[in-house]
C-alpha cells in the first residue's frame, strides 16, 4: 500500500519530536548530575525529577540513586526512601545503597523494614569497616527498638509556633533575658537544600517561654553575612565572648568550608568575627558549646582522626582566651556515626545528639555521665526523641528548656520546642532528676581468640606466648601459652581501657595487636539480666620467618617527585619500627619501587632517595643503622607488567622490606 506524502511527513515529524524529547531529558539529566557533583542538591533534585518524567535516560538505577542521595545529603532522609527503593529494584550496584535506605526507612518509623535492609547490607560484607560497624550497631538498635521506645517522660514538648517559620529554626541558646537562635531567614537561597541561608537572630523571652515569638531581629549587624550560613552560637560564662559556626557559602565543594569563629562584646557592639585557629580548613567544624565554668569549649568536627563521621572534641581556654589543641572525646562518646550539638548542664552532664548510639530516629538526644572513671550514655527517651531528627538541647534551671526537631506536626523544616519536665511523676521522672535507685546490672568483659600462621590455609599455632598489656600498667594482666588448636583466653577486661596483645613464638615475627574497650560497652538499655558475660574474639596471625621473605608496607605514599617522609607515611613506618624493636635480631633491606611513568634513570634515583629517607627515619627512632639497608629498584621489579589503571600503577609504586638475617 502506498503511503501518502503527508502521512510520511507526520511520521517523520513525530520521530523528530520524540528524539528531541529524548535528547532534552538526557541533557536535563546531565545537568542534574553536574549539580549533584557540585553539592547543589536542591537544584539537582529538580532536574533529576524532570529527567525521570521524560524519556532518553536509560540508567534508571543511577538516576534514582542520585535523587535519593540528593535528599539524604540535604538532610531529607524520609523523602529519600522511595528513590533508594527504586534504585535498588533497578539493580544499583552502589555498596552503601541499602545502608542509606535503611536509615531513610528508620526516619519514617519503618523499623522492621529498615532492619531487613541492614541485614542484607551486612551480609554483603562491605569493604568499609567503619560503615560495617555502624550498620551492625544500628541493627542491634533496631532489634531493641521496643525497649528504647518504652522509656517515656510524662510531658509534651510545645512547638514555639509564634517563633518558628516554614524554614528552619534550631540551636536555641539563652543570653540574659533573650533567646538567641539559628534561622533560615536570609534573602539568598542555599543551593544544598533550597532553603534561605541561616543567620543568628534574637528575641525577648515571653513570661510564658512557649509563647515567645513574633518579629525576631538580627543578633548583630557586624556578624550577619548575607552570602554564608551562620549558626549554633555559644557564649562564655560572662556573656562577652561568642563562638559560632560560619560557612557553606558555595565557594568550595563538599560543604567543608564550615569553621568556628570568635567575636567579643565591646560595650554594646560585637566585634568583627575572627576565624579560630583550632578550626581545620579541610574539615567541617560546628556546633560549639562552653562548659558551665566557661573554661572548656566543646564542638563537633569530621577532621582527620575522627572515630566516625562527625565526632565531639574538646579544647581548653586559658585566661588570655587562647585555646589548647583539640582532643577527641573518645569512643565512649563518639561512634562510627555522627555526634554533634553538645551542651554541658550546670551539674556537669553532657547532652548531645547522635545517630550512632541506640536511638529512635536519625538524630536522638543523649546524656553522658561519668562515674568512677566509666562513661555511661543514656537515651533521653520519648517524647524528647522521635523517628525524626532531635537535637540542640539546652536546659533552664535543670528541669525545663528548649531543643530542635523536624518531627511531624511542626511548622517548618526544623522547629524549636519548649519543654517543662516539672510535670514528671515517680513513674516518669523529670529529665534532670536522679533516677530511682535499683540494683545496677553488671557486665563482665573478656578477651579470647586464636593464634594462626599467616598463610593459606591459616594453620593454628600452639605454644605461642600471649601477653595482654593494659596501657599504663607494667605487669601483664594475662600471660599464657596457646593450646591446641591455637586458642588463648579468657582474660578479664575493664571498660574504657586500651590494651596491647603481644604474641611471640620461635620462628615467627613477634606481633602486637591493639585492642580498645572504648566504645565497646553494652548500652544499659540492652541489659536484661542482673549479670551478663560477653567475650571479644581477636584472632592473631603470625608471619613465619624465612630469609629473603618480603613484606609490602601498606600506605607509604610520597608527594609527586618528592622523597620526604609525609606524616601519613611516618605513621606506617612507626609500625615497622615496632616490629624491629620487638624482633631485635632482625636485619632487613628496605626497598622502594616506582611505576614506569618516567625515565629509567630518574626512577632509579628517585626510588633510592625514597628508600634512604625511610631508613633515615627509622634510624632516628632508635634502630641501629647496621640493621638496615636502603635499596631503590626503580621500575625493575614490577608487580603488574602492563599496568594501565591507576590502581595497577599504585601496586607497582610500593615500599617493601625483606628479611636478610634473623
Amino acid at each position: 500500500m502506498k503511503i501518502s506524502t503527508s502521512y510520511s511527513l507526520l511520521v517523520a515529524l513525530g520521530l523528530a519530536i520524540g528524539l528531541a524529547g529524548c535528547n532534552s531529558a538526557l541533557q536535563v539529566y546531565k545537568k542534574g548530575v553536574r549539580q549533584f557533583e557540585q553539592g547543589e542538591y536542591n537544584l539537582a533534585i529538580e532536574n533529576l525529577q524532570k529527567a525521570a518524567n521524560g524519556k532518553g535516560v536509560t540508567d534508571v538505577a543511577r538516576l534514582n540513586y542520585l535523587l535519593a542521595e540528593s535528599y539524604r545529603l540535604s538532610n531529607r532522609f524520609p523523602q529519600a526512601a522511595p528513590f533508594y527503593q527504586k534504585a535498588i529494584e533497578a539493580g544499583i550496584t552502589e555498596a552503601n545503597a541499602k545502608m542509606y535506605y535503611a536509615y531513610a526507612l528508620k526516619a519514617q518509623g519503618q523499623y522492621p523494614e529498615a532492619l531487613a535492609q541492614l541485614n542484607q547490607y551486612i551480609a554483603s560484607k562491605p569493604a568499609s569497616k567503619v560503615n560495617l560497624e555502624k550498620a551492625r550497631r544500628e541493627a542491634e538498635t533496631l532489634r531493641a527498638i521496643e525497649v528504647i521506645s518504652q522509656k517515656k517522660i510524662a510531658y509534651q514538648p510545645r512547638n514555639l509556633g509564634n517563633l518558628n517559620s516554614p524554614g528552619s529554626e534550631y540551636a536555641p541558646v539563652l543570653l540574659g533575658d533573650e533567646l538567641v537562635f539559628t534561622s533560615s531567614r536570609k534573602e539568598k537561597v542555599y543551593k544544598n537544600n533550597g532553603l534561605p541561608m541561616t543567620g543568628l537572630y534574637k528575641i525577648k523571652l515571653a513570661q510564658k517561654p512557649d509563647e515567645t515569638g513574633n518579629n525576631p531581629e538580627k543578633f548583630s549587624a557586624s556578624i550577619f553575612k548575607d552570602d554564608a550560613n551562620e549558626g549554633t552560637p555559644a557564649f562564655s560564662k560572662d556573656g562577652k565572648t561568642m563562638i559560632f559556626a560560619r560557612g557553606n557559602n558555595g565557594k568550595r565543594k563538599g560543604g567543608l568550608d564550615v569553621d568556628l569563629y570568635i567575636s567579643r562584646l565591646n560595650g554594646t557592639v560585637w566585634s568583627e568575627p575572627a576565624r579560630l585557629p583550632i578550626s581545620d580548613s579541610t574539615a567541617w567544624d560546628g556546633s560549639p558549646a562552653f562548659s558551665a565554668d566557661g573554661k572548656t569549649l566543646y564542638f563537633a568536627s569530621n577532621r582527620t582522626g575522627s572515630v566516625g563521621g562527625i565526632d565531639l572534641y574538646r579544647t581548653n581556654m586559658d585566661a588570655s582566651g587562647r585555646f589548647s589543641r583539640p582532643v577527641n572525646m573518645g569512643r565512649d562518646i563518639n561512634t562510627p556515626g555522627d555526634e554533634m550539638f553538645p551542651y554541658v548542664a550546670a551539674d556537669g552532664k553532657l547532652y548531645f545528639a547522635s545517630d550512632g548510639h541506640p536511638g529512635l530516629g536519625k538524630l536522638d538526644i543523649f546524656v553522658a555521665t561519668r562515674s568512677q572513671g566509666i562513661i555511661s550514655v543514656e537515651n533521653l527517651g520519648v517524647p524528647i526523641n522521635s523517628p525524626a531528627d532531635d537535637f540542640g538541647l539546652v536546659l533552664i534551671d535543670n528541669h525545663k528548656g528548649y531543643f530542635a526537631s523536624n518531627r511531624e506536626g511542626g511548622k517548618g523544616d526544623d522547629d524549636i520546642y519548649y519543654f517543662d519536665d516539672s510535670e514528671g511523676t515517680t513513674e516518669n521522672p523529670p529529665l534532670a532528676a536522679t533516677p530511682p535507685t535499683e540494683a545496677p546490672k553488671r557486665v563482665r568483659y573478656f578477651l579470647a581468640g586464636t593464634v594462626s600462621e599467616n598463610a593459606s590455609p591459616q594453620a593454628p599455632l600452639d605454644s605461642a606466648r600471649v601477653r595482654i598489656l593494659e596501657d599504663g600498667v607494667e605487669t601483664p594482666i594475662g600471660d599464657a601459652l596457646t593450646g591446641d588448636p591455637g586458642t588463648y583466653g579468657k582474660f578479664p577486661l575493664k571498660e574504657g581501657k586500651d590494651y596491647t596483645i603481644l604474641v611471640e613464638r620461635p620462628g615467627y615475627l613477634t606481633k602486637r595487636e591493639q585492642f580498645t574497650m572504648q566504645g565497646r560497652s553494652i548500652p544499659p538499655i540492652f541489659l536484661k539480666k542482673a549479670e551478663t558475660d560477653t567475650t571479644f574474639d581477636v584472632p592473631i596471625l603470625l608471619d613465619k620467618v624465612s630469609l629473603g621473605k618480603t613484606f609490602v608496607l601498606e600506605n607509604i605514599y610520597y608527594d609527586l617527585d618528592k622523597y620526604n617522609i609525609r606524616p601519613d607515611a611516618a605513621e606506617e613506618l612507626d609500625k615497622l619500627v615496632t616490629i624491629l624493636k620487638d624482633n631485635p635480631t632482625l636485619k632487613i633491606e628496605l626497598s622502594s619501587h616506582t611505576d614506569v611513568r618516567a625515565a629509567d634513570a630518574y626512577n632509579m634515583r628517585l626510588s633510592q632517595n625514597r628508600a634512604k629517607a625511610a631508613v633515615d627515619y627509622i634510624v632516628s627512632k632508635g634502630i641501629a643503622a647496621d640493621r638496615l639497608i636502603a635499596k631503590g629498584y626503580g621500575e625493575t621489579q614490577l608487580i603488574v607488567k602492563q599496568a594501565k589503571t591507576e590502581d595497577e600503577h599504585q601496586r607497582n609504586r610500593r615500599t617493601e622490606f625483606k628479611i636478610l638475617d634473623f
